[in-house]
């Protein structure tokens, strides 16, 4: 299963540079919330996604959104999230590729919250940016099956159906970052996925070796089954 990590840390910080980074900013701005200091409070409040001050020309709180949130879980789910779906696709898609999908998918959604909410509304966190990535996946669900196998197919489409269904029964969900983030991603997808050689499966494979479709173990450990609860308990919190 895709989704399923079984590296070390390091190994992990040298196969996942950009979801690392992207991580460790998370934590960092988390704990500057927990510094009672005028000033962190400060730069905290200048990455609100408000949207009366967009309008006043604070363009910049259309980017930085995506790197804060509102309080601990938020972080730590919206953190695992990535963690656990977004390593498949930076090593499939590259560094380069990777950060700017995201951070694309992450600003249509904070664009789309700007013209379709109030100006009153005020936004934090990276769902936006993280249904990007779920885009991505349908996309290669429904026009890429060379790059993802039936498993993971079933798994992206289940998690699709408990995403769409919490975004709209939750009253604290910023529905139109989930909306257009994942349009977003799912418009990207074919400018960032590798392009189809035309062969078989083995022929993409050989042809790409240090992006391989990702398999199946051939056998479930503890490891890998501690992994899938926590993929369900992740799934649960992100869309709560």
């Amino acid at each position: 299963m895709m989704f399923i990590r079984t590296e070390s840390f390091r190994t992990f910080l040298r196969l996942y540079p950009i979801i690392s980074v992207i991580i460790a900013i998370h934590i960092f701005l988390w704990l500057l919330l927990l510094v009672p200091i005028p000033l962190t409070s400060f730069l905290l409040q200048q990455m609100v996604g408000f949207n009366y001050l967009i309008a006043e020309g604070e363009y910049w709180r259309l980017l930085t959104p995506i790197f804060v949130h509102g309080g601990f879980g938020h972080m730590l789910f919206n953190s695992f999230s990535l963690l656990i779906f977004g390593p498949a696709l930076e090593r499939m898609l590259g560094k380069f590729k990777f950060i700017c999908v995201y951070l694309f998918a992450g600003i249509i959604a904070n664009l789309a919250t700007f013209y379709i909410e109030p100006l009153d509304f005020a936004h934090v966190g990276s769902s936006g940016a993280i249904f990007g990535l779920f885009g991505i996946y349908l996309y290669m669900v429904i026009l890429r099956k060379d790059l993802i196998n039936q498993m993971n197919s079933q798994l992206i489409m289940t998690i699709l159906v408990i995403g769409l269904v919490m975004t709209f029964i939750n009253t604290n969900v910023n529905i139109v970052a989930h909306l257009f983030g994942f349009v977003a991603g799912a418009i990207a997808a074919p400018l960032v996925l590798p392009k189809s050689s035309g062969h078989d499966m083995i022929t993409i494979r050989r042809s790409i070796p240090t992006r391989p479709r990702l398999q199946i173990p051939k056998e479930f450990s503890i490891k890998h089954i501690l992994w899938i609860l926590l993929i369900i308990l992740v799934i649960i919190g992100v869309f709560m």
